[in-house]
């Protein structure tokens, strides 16, 4: 049947997209189960597909069943009805990035005037209309038009949704609509007088910032600039920027090539706007980008602002592998309106709060200063925001050997920001962040654990969302790029058993390890979307788009990993100065005639350590030490204080510290030792030495930072006693 539907309307002029179904029932779906509908609706769209592969699809979900996985859908649909605009606009963002980077058309949106008056209802549908443009739908439907309507045959009589009565009269409420269609997406005053200047950084960027620039003249925003600054380009872009400049009248800034961040606090300075927003030379801005973003600088008290980077369509099939490939400009958000982390394509700052950070940090000259600004933004308690509706198309790499490049690029921006901010990443030498990263392209880990739908008591909640557990240890440990040196590793264990026979256990290790990296590889390419015109029955290109993104997966860790290694950003690596002190436990007494309150001297202590540039962290609840300030992987010192009160506000501070050896390096340590014992002892001398020399390696790397880190402790302790 939906296969006649479709071929009885395929191709007519009026027909916008198809609807394969309207609120399957919450207890329907549990009853059956998530997956079993899911599979129902993608069989519905293969069937309508295979007979109009151009045609639009969707299916009209509700908040009941907000968990179905449909990605396969071309845009997203639901029905909402809240009657507080708080509650609306916070769940439209939600939505917003539950739908990451396809349109989200609002299906019904109403309120009832036989309950809540005429009046009521004209006001309610005011703001749910001006406040579901401007958090960015694509399109909204009002329900309804008419009071009279009917479900099964059967008319409505105790429901009153219509913009007009049953006798064809009108209310309130159709005047109040159509004038608020007439600001689509959405108008205010105050636009023209918050001013915005765009800056344009580029270097070689001629392949694609015509492009950007073409964007930038469509914006319909009232009162902006446009910066550009060529950071010493030697191909055709300042040809392509004069040409913009003398036609539109953009003002560009030609300086020596100076990096990336130079040349964005170039543009800062040059400009005259309150908002600075940045883009990059290979992305082009949505007509209403500025917009939404001054909206949210109006409402809110973000110092920084962001949005998404939507790949757009026509960049070739090599990009859309890209698109669905790792390392692609991500944001990361605490919350839906709240981020932790912006991508510089995307970025807009108050100007005053970008200069008082002290803009961007010119180290980093090709990547990572986005990072460090939104780290410096925090650090100094100001908000990030989030709108998914500030949207930038941005182009992917559309070959193998620029992917390579960028990835290890990001690498070595890695490595700069670990030097800079130790705090912010953890022994193995990865970020760590608080929220969560919102990327269409990365590496998934296996589904060895199913997510959980809150469904309430007896499935009667009216907001179910999908929970997903926690990646597994192992899991979680497969995703690292370092996960290569313990392929590496066995790899050689491998080979050896033709030296040492007891070695050929380290081969179903090998397979194990190999086989963990190509099936997450293999399960993130299966979940890839592309949005090339590719033919859709055209399977056999399909599945070689996706064995290249299946290989990109692959090559992505690698290419990060030799990046960060080639500029020292190692698991292995020291952090925090150099020195030593034998590894043994110490202890101080400390006499202060001035009262001080105990957890401060701890603070205080804290604050010294990290001085000095080690990572320091805080004891917890069950733990019998306060503070433990780390060297590396390898090893550690910990700290213990208390005081004693003698009265008149006099204290005796107590600190001891001690050395830590990291448990899972010594086990290793002891294992090869034994395995080298045992090996020398069956005459296995070439792999006994082997044995031994890996020992003694991660033995001499705990000692070594063990005394760094006791070294460490010793000094603070010393300026901590002045």
């Amino acid at each position: 049947k939906i296969m006649d539907a479709v071929r009885s309307c395929a191709g007519h002029s009026a027909i916008f997209a198809y609807a394969l179904g309207n609120e399957i029932p919450g207890p329907i779906v549990r009853w059956h189960g998530r997956k079993k509908i899911e599979k129902f609706i993608k069989r519905l769209y293969n069937a309508g597909k295979s007979v109009d592969p151009r045609a639009l699809f969707t299916y009209v979900n509700y908040p009941t069943t907000e968990y179905l996985q449909l990605p396969f859908l071309d845009f997203i649909c639901f029905n909402v009805y809240l009657e507080t605009k708080e509650r609306l606009e916070a769940y439209l963002y939600r939505l917003q990035n539950l739908s990451a980077d396809r349109p989200l058309l609002m299906a019904e949106l109403g309120l009832d005037s036989r309950r809540n008056g005429e009046e009521r209802q004209a006001e309610t549908l005011n703001w749910q209309v001006r406040t579901a443009f401007q958090t960015g739908c694509a399109g909204l439907f009002i329900f309804s038009w008419a009071d009279e309507w009917f479900r099964g045959g059967s008319e409505i009589e105790d429901w009153d949704f219509g913009l007009v009565r049953r006798d064809g009269s009108s209310k309130a409420a159709l005047s109040v609509v159509a004038e608020a269609y007439k600001h689509i997406p959405f108008k205010d005053e105050r636009f023209g007088r918050l001013r915005i200047s765009v800056v344009v950084c580029t270097y070689n960027g001629s392949r694609t910032l015509r492009d950007c620039l073409e964007g930038l003249i469509r914006l319909e925003y009232p009162n902006f600039e446009v910066i550009i600054v060529n950071d010493g380009s030697k191909d055709q872009t300042e040809g392509i920027a004069k040409e913009y400049s003398q036609k539109y009248g953009f003002r560009l800034i030609s300086t020596p090539n100076r990096g990336l961040s130079n040349a964005r606090n170039t543009g800062m300075e040059a400009s005259t706007g309150e908002i600075v927003a940045y883009t990059d030379d290979d992305a082009r801005p949505d007509p209403h980008w500025l917009h939404y973003l001054a909206i949210d600088f109006l409402n809110h008290d973000f110092a920084a602002i962001g949005g998404p980077n939507i790949p757009p369509p026509g960049d070739g099939l090599i990009a859309e592998c890209v698109a669905n490939s790792p390392g692609g400009p991500a944001h990361v958000l605490v919350c839906d309106r709240t981020a932790e982390h912006i991508p510089g394509c995307n970025m807009a700052f108050r100007k005053a709060a970008l200069q008082e950070a002290g803009g961007f940090d010119p180290q980093f000259r090709t990547a990572g200063d986005d990072v460090d600004a939104c780290w410096r933004i925090l650090n100094k308690q100001w908000k990030i925001g989030f709108s998914p509706s500030a949207m930038v198309w941005h182009h992917r790499r559309n070959s193998l050997k620029m992917y390579w490049r960028q990835q290890y690029g990001y690498g070595k921006a890695e490595a700069l920001l670990e030097d800079k901010w130790p705090n912010k990443f953890n022994g193995p030498g990865h970020m760590t962040w608080g929220g969560r990263v919102y990327n269409k392209g990365l590496t998934l880990p296996l589904p060895f654990k199913q997510g959980r739908i809150y469904q309430g008591s007896w499935g009667c909640a009216p907001f179910q969302s999908l929970y997903q557990p926690a990646t597994s240890l192992l899991g979680s440990l497969a995703l690292m790029p370092e996960w290569y040196f313990v392929t590496g590793i066995l790899l050689i264990l491998s080979g050896m058993s033709f030296v040492w026979k007891p070695f050929e256990i380290a081969v179903p290790l090998l397979i194990f390890a190999v086989g963990m990296q190509i099936s997450q590889a293999a399960f993130s390419a299966s979940r890839a979307s592309f949005t090339e015109a590719v033919p859709y029955l055209a399977k056999g290109l399909r599945f070689r788009l996706r064995l290249l993104t299946a290989f990109m997966h692959l090559m992505q860790p690698l290419a990060r990993l030799c990046g960060r290694i080639d500029h020292g950003l190692t698991f292995w690596r020291r952090v925090g100065p150099a020195g030593f002190a034998l590894p043994l436990p110490r202890q101080i007494a400390i006499w202060n005639e001035s009262w001080k309150e105990p957890v401060q001297w701890l603070r205080d202590l804290k604050a010294i350590c990290s001085k000095e540039g080690f990572i320091v962290f805080r004891g917890g609840s069950y733990d019998h030490w306060d503070l433990q300030v780390r060297s590396g992987m390898f090893g550690s010192a910990r700290i213990a204080m208390t005081s004693e009160e003698h009265g008149a506000g006099k204290q005796q501070i107590r600190i001891r510290w001690f050395p830590v050896f990291s448990s899972l390096w010594s086990t290793i340590a002891i294992f090869l030792l034994i395995l080298s014992v045992v090996s020398a002892s069956q005459n296995a001398w070439l792999a006994s030495t082997i044995l031994g020399a890996g020992a003694s390696l991660i033995a001499g790397r705990m000692l070594r930072q063990c005394s760094c880190a006791m070294a460490g402790v010793k000094r603070a302790v010393a300026l901590f006693k002045k």
